[in-house]
């Protein structure tokens, strides 16, 4: 059993929401962006997605825009990303996945890629704007080294796409607000809800929905209807705010804990 299905098995079974954390590889730099992932599972994030800087960020917003930029600065890329992974892997329990737009890959090789990919410890594999009809051989061979494939489904997805990436995918799947560009707001983006039950007409399969998360009681909302809440822009930019100060590290985990509703250290 995957790291990834053993961490939804054990949500389901304990009855409680995960909380699913993005960051991006290098953001500060990559010494702290390592100290980040730590922090990030010491605080008890149930999956860790580790984004790949890439020079052209079209699905993301400006928070995330800016983090890529700053990663990208300090020499982050898809082997450093792995590097860093590596360093990383003995000291966090969480499960990681690696989120990437398909081009870093493809420059790699899928196959390069994905014995990297397995070595560093990585769990699974989102390519962001792999396409699912072109998904087939990109799949068979993250499955072929051990990593489970996750799709991103939208709002406008069809049911037939949504049951092909059921077909395709394992892991979980990743439901977000809209194919406009991520971002935090004060509520759940309209759709959460809706989108979680055409998807579990479909499949059994964990759903994680990233729809703006960026307090507690989104968390718990998204856990009604879904097994995981994403929490993305918020979290990357409360590192952002913290940047190169002390606090930076302190200041990650506390927001967790807090995510997590571990009020005891608010």
């Amino acid at each position: 059993m995957s790291r990834i299905a053993d961490t939804f098995a054990r949500l389901r079974s304990e009855g409680r929401p995960g909380l699913v954390t993005y960051t991006t590889a290098g953001d500060p730099d990559l010494a702290r962006s390592g100290e980040i992932l730590k922090a990030l599972d010491r605080a008890g994030a149930d999956v860790l997605e580790v984004g790949v800087p890439c020079s052209d960020p079209l699905a993301d917003g400006p928070v995330i825009q800016r983090a890529t930029e700053r990663a990208l600065a300090a020499g982050g890329s898809l082997r450093s990303a792995l590097a860093l992974i590596a360093a990383i892997r003995p000291h966090v329990s969480a499960p990681i996945v690696v989120f990437s737009y398909a081009n870093p890959l493809m420059r790699m090789g899928f196959p390069a890629f994905a014995v990297r990919a397995a070595g560093a410890g990585v769990d699974g594999v989102l390519a962001l704007d792999l396409p699912i009809e072109e998904a087939e051989s990109f799949r068979m061979t993250m499955t072929g080294a051990g990593l489970d494939t996750i799709f991103l489904l939208s709002p406008t997805t069809t049911d037939a796409r949504i049951r092909r990436a059921a077909e395709l995918g394992s892991g979980f799947l990743y439901g977000i607000s809209r194919l406009g560009v991520t971002g935090a707001r004060e509520t759940v983006a309209a759709g959460a809800e809706g989108l979680a039950r055409r998807i579990r007409k479909q499949t059994s399969m964990p759903i994680a929905l990233g729809f703006g998360v960026s307090r507690p009681e989104h968390v718990a909302q998204i856990g009604a209807y879904a097994d995981a809440a994403v929490v993305g822009s918020a979290l990357v930019a409360t590192i952002a705010e913290a940047g190169t100060s002390p606090e930076l590290i302190d200041r990650v985990e506390h927001y967790v804990r807090w995510m997590k509703g571990a009020h005891a250290h608010a």
